[in-house]
């Protein structure tokens, strides 16, 4: 039994790293001249001093159809893709299980893309579940770089009580920034794995990231409901349910984060 993403919505807004007057908006609209929608560059113009009022965008379009048997994607293997020189959405969408290993390497995030914060809500209450905040660029480059962990903060371990399984709407609100680079098409697919039981699939679109912009996005997810027995079986074996999240630009993957969860917390 697999479960697929539902009704699922993004916001963004962003700002160029030479000005602070940028504000976050509703959920409903951006402030984020990226053109979130998946528009081209041509329609996100750099916001500047003199052009203070940021355009209003739409919520992200997040893609349907998330599991490989809804989309004709074809079945693919960890050890498949580990051998492409490229790896693309369509083959990430077509593995069965979490994977073992990383699929790129840190070297390929040429667009220097940096996940500085990560905040979980419940949007029916808005009840603040989770939040961890990266310390400055600065403090994070001190100390003997031989010793430096190369996938140093890629993974990220959870933990939740029971009533988060039972939470409905949660929203992800994540604060990146990219380097000199423009990034086209930046798309996250995320799935969620109870040992090899795919549990959700997520797929979103960033669309168009401007240079040396700093970006605040809020993930709408809404959850399928899980049946009691897999309720249970989560809650009794902390850990065993892993993601992988995905990050492409121009449909080649150039980041590849990991995180588990435990569901067995107190009150």
């Amino acid at each position: 039994m697999s479960y697929s993403c539902i009704g699922t919505e993004a916001v963004c807004n962003s700002q160029d790293s030479s000005s602070s007057s940028a504000q976050r908006s509703g959920t409903s609209k951006s402030n984020n001249p990226s053109g979130g929608s998946g528009r081209s560059a041509e329609s996100s113009d750099h916001q500047t001093q003199d052009t203070p009022t940021p355009k209003p965008l739409v919520a992200m379009r997040v893609k349907k159809g998330c599991n490989s048997t809804e989309t004709g994607v074809p079945v693919t293997t960890e050890e498949e893709l580990l051998r492409k020189p490229v790896i693309t959405p369509e083959d990430v969408l077509g593995l069965q299980k979490i994977t073992e290993n990383y699929l790129c390497s840190p070297d390929e995030n040429v667009y220097s893309i940096d996940f500085t914060r990560f905040k979980i809500r419940d949007m029916e209450t808005g009840t603040v579940l989770f939040e961890i905040t990266k310390p400055p660029a600065a403090e994070r480059g001190q100390g003997d770089k031989k010793d430096l962990d190369p996938n140093a903060g890629r993974f990220v371990r959870y933990q939740f009580t029971p009533a988060f399984l039972r939470l409905r709407q949660v929203g992800a609100t994540v604060e990146f920034t990219v380097g000199d680079k423009p990034i086209n098409n930046f798309r996250m697919i995320e799935r969620h794995y109870f040992r090899e039981q795919l549990l959700k699939s997520f797929d979103f679109e960033f669309g168009f990231c401007i240079p040396s912009s700093k970006n605040t996005c809020e993930h709408i997810y809404e959850f399928p409901p899980l049946s009691e027995e897999i309720m249970r079986e989560m809650i009794l074996h902390p850990y065993d349910t892993q993601s992988d999240s995905f990050y492409f630009v121009d449909n080649k993957l150039v980041m590849h984060n990991k995180a588990d969860y435990s569901y067995s917390g107190g009150p």
